[in-house]
C-alpha cells in the first residue's frame, strides 16, 4: 500500500521537521553559547555554574535519545513530538527567570531533553511518506534547523542582548512558541509500519551498523575541537582579536545553515556512502587549513566547510542506517536511537577530554585540531569498510538470487 503523502502534505510535515529541530536542537543548544558571558557578568549566576548549566543541555540530550522511542509508543511520534516542542519553548520562557540554579538546571536539562526525542522522531516519523528520490533532500530540510539555530546564535541573539537577559530567554520562548503554533498541524499522522523483518539483521548488515555507531562517534570527536574553540582560536590564537573572531562564527554559522541540504542533495545525487567520504575529506582538508593557513580569505573559507559538517552529517548518517536497514522501519528507528545516543555521549566524553587537553598543553589550540583531524582521518577509514561491506551484502544477495533461479 502507497503511504507516501501528496506534495503539498509532504511539504509541510517537512516544515514541522525543520521547525522542530530549530526550537528543539538550533535554539535550544546553540544560542546558549553567546548568552554564557552575558550571563556571568549581569551576576545571574557565578562562572563556574554557568559551565556547569551548559552541561545540562547536553545531559538531557542524552536522555531524549534514550527516551524518544519508548516515549513515542505510547503517545504517538506526533503528539510527542508536539508536545516536546512546546515543552522547550516553555523551558525559554522559564529561564528568563533566574530563581536558582537547580532551576536553570532542571529546565536547561528538560530543553535537551526535548532536543534529544525531536533529533530521534522527527525525520522517522516524515521521511517514510516522502517519496524516496525525494529523501536526500528532505532529510536535509528538516535538518535544516540545527544550522538556522548556529547562525542565530551568532545574529538573532546578540540583537536580542540589547533588550537585556531577561527579555534575550523571553523572545527566544515567542519565537519558539511561534513556530509550535505555525507547525503544530503541520505533522503527519503515522503511517502503517511495515512489519519488522523478523530475526536478527543479516551479518553485514550487523557489521555494517557496528561501523556507522563507530563512525558517528569519531565524526563527533572530530567536530569538537571547532565547534567549541573555533572562537577562542581565532581570538586569542590567532591575535585577531574578538570582533574577527565574531566574524568567523557568523560563516560558521552560514556554513551551518547551508550544510544539511549540500549533503542531502549529495546524498541523492551521487549516493549517501560517496556524499559522505567526500564531506569528511573535506572537513580533513578545512582542518588542515585552519592549522596551516595565514590568509583571511583561506581561514574563512575553511570556517565555512567546517561549519557545514556538524549539522550536514545528521542526514547522512540517517540515510546510511535506512540504506543499511530498507524496508524494516522499526528497526531503522532502534539503530537511529542508538546513534544518537552514542553520538551525544561521545560529543560530551570528548568536549571534557578535550577541556582538560588544552589546560594540559596550556592552551595550544592546534594540538586539539589535529587529533579532531585524526578522528576524522579514522572515520574516512572506517566508511571504506563500510563501502566494503555494502559491496559484500550485495553481492551475497546476488549469489543468494542467483541460487534460487538455478
Amino acid at each position: 500500500m502507497d503511504t507516501t503523502l501528496d506534495r503539498a502534505a509532504a511539504t509541510r510535515a517537512i516544515l514541522a521537521g525543520l521547525c522542530a529541530s530549530l526550537v528543539g536542537i538550533g535554539l535550544a543548544r546553540f544560542a546558549y553559547t553567546p548568552l554564557i558571558p552575558p550571563l556571568i557578568e549581569a551576576h545571574w549566576f557565578a562562572a563556574q555554574d554557568v559551565v556547569f548549566l551548559g552541561a545540562a543541555n547536553l545531559v538531557g540530550y542524552l536522555a531524549g535519545a534514550l527516551a524518544g522511542r519508548p516515549l513515542a509508543a505510547r503517545l504517538g511520534s506526533r503528539r510527542t513530538l508536539q508536545l516536546m516542542m512546546a515543552l522547550a519553548s516553555l523551558a525559554f520562557f522559564a529561564c528568563a527567570l533566574p530563581l536558582s540554579v537547580a532551576w536553570f538546571f532542571g529546565w536547561r536539562f528538560l530543553s535537551g531533553l526535548s532536543g534529544g526525542i525531536i533529533m530521534v522522531l522527527a525525520a522517522l516519523s516524515i521521511l517514510p511518506q516522502v517519496p524516496p528520490e525525494r529523501r536526500g533532500v528532505a532529510s536535509g530540510a528538516i535538518f535544516l534547523g540545527l544550522g538556522l539555530g548556529i547562525a542565530a546564535s551568532g545574529t538573532v541573539v546578540p540583537l536580542l542582548l540589547n533588550e537585556g537577559l531577561a527579555a534575550t530567554w523571553a523572545g527566544l520562548g515567542a519565537l519558539s512558541l511561534l513556530l509550535t503554533i505555525a507547525s503544530w498541524r503541520w505533522w503527519p499522522q503515522a503511517a502503517a509500519a511495515p512489519a519488522a523483518s523478523g530475526g536478527s539483521a543479516p551479518a553485514h548488515a550487523r557489521f555494517a551498523l557496528k561501523l556507522i555507531y563507530a563512525q558517528y562517534a569519531l565524526k563527533a570527536v572530530g567536530l569538537v575541537p571547532m565547534m567549541v574553540f573555533l572562537v577562542d582560536y581565532v581570538a586569542r590564537g590567532l591575535h585577531m582579536g574578538t570582533h574577527t573572531a565574531a566574524l568567523f562564527w557568523v560563516v560558521y554559522g552560514l556554513g551551518a545553515t547551508a550544510g544539511p541540504m549540500l549533503y542531502g542533495v549529495l546524498g541523492d545525487r551521487l549516493g549517501i556512502g560517496t556524499a559522505t567520504r567526500i564531506a569528511l575529506a573535506m572537513q580533513i582538508a578545512a582542518a588542515a587549513v585552519l592549522v596551516l593557513a595565514h590568509s583571511l580569505a583561506g581561514l574563512l573559507a575553511a570556517t565555512f566547510v567546517i561549519g557545514t559538517y556538524p549539522p550536514g552529517i545528521v542526514p547522512l548518517t540517517l540515510g546510511r542506517i535506512r540504506h543499511t536497514l530498507p524496508q524494516d522501519v522499526p528497526a531503522q528507528g532502534a539503530a537511529w536511537s542508538r546513534a544518537t545516543t552514542i553520538f551525544a555521549l561521545f560529543q560530551a566524553l570528548a568536549g571534557y577530554a578535550y577541556s582538560w587537553i588544552f589546560a594540559a598543553t596550556g592552551g595550544d589550540h592546534r594540538v586539539l585540531m589535529e587529533i579532531g583531524a585524526v578522528a576524522l582521518a579514522v572515520a574516512l577509514v572506517s566508511d571504506l569498510l563500510l563501502a566494503r561491506a555494502a559491496w559484500a551484502g550485495v553481492a551475497t544477495a546476488a549469489s543468494g538470487r542467483v541460487r534460487q533461479e538455478a
